[in-house]
């Protein structure tokens, strides 16, 4: 989840620029990609990239399981990433673009410098959203790829030698539950104080 929430906001926001390019290419690339990776479910995509991989790599270059669901992860948040991330670039006042060029920037520099600041201040709420949405969603990654998660540990802990015939699945389910919220809990409390940092719904 680290990994993929350091990787997909870079591209998630290359993607929502592209969308919105005057290039034809770029945009109708940039497009595509987005409503494709949009239109799969995720527990799919980590099926095939779990699966099928294997039918169209060759097995010595096919890379680890963790890689492979850091791959989808980040690929399919970026795509909601660049959605919400092209719905702040449109929230900028157009007079801000304007004004950008009225002073002699450069179209870079009126979007890196003007227009991309102010449109991701606007979206933090939906961005962070997004971000808990990728922490939980990692569970997934146990039931369609194998891999040793927190889910999956909160099973195998009751069929230690231990615990075995204990009945002690709730427990360990309550707490797989507790440590999810802790974590979203953790990044809601942070992005709040970001938005009051920046004051984010005030002029």
């Amino acid at each position: 989840a680290g990994c993929s929430i350091v990787l997909c906001y870079p591209l998630g926001v290359l993607l929502a620029l592209g969308r919105r390019s005057t290039l034809p290419l770029v945009r109708i690339v940039a497009t595509m990609f987005i409503e494709l990776i949009r239109g799969a479910p995720l527990f799919v995509l980590l099926l095939f990239a779990n699966v099928a991989l294997g039918f169209f790599v060759p097995e010595n270059l096919v890379p680890s399981t963790s890689s492979r669901a850091i791959v989808v992860f980040t690929l399919f948040t970026a795509a909601y990433m660049a959605e919400i991330v092209r719905g702040g670039l449109q929230s900028v006042p157009r007079g801000q673009e304007e004004a950008a060029k009225a002073v002699g920037l450069s179209p870079v520099r009126q979007t890196f410098l003007i227009i991309l600041p102010q449109a991701l201040r606007n979206v933090i709420p939906a961005q962070l959203g997004q971000l808990i949405s990728l922490f939980k969603d990692t569970t997934l990654a146990g039931a369609a790829m194998g891999l040793f998660e927190m889910a999956t540990v909160a099973q195998v802990i009751t069929k230690q030698d231990e615990f075995n015939g204990q009945g002690l699945i709730g427990e360990t389910l309550a707490i797989t539950a507790l440590l999810f919220w802790v974590g979203s809990y953790t990044m809601s409390r942070e992005s709040q104080r970001l938005e009051k940092k920046l004051g984010v719904g005030t002029r």
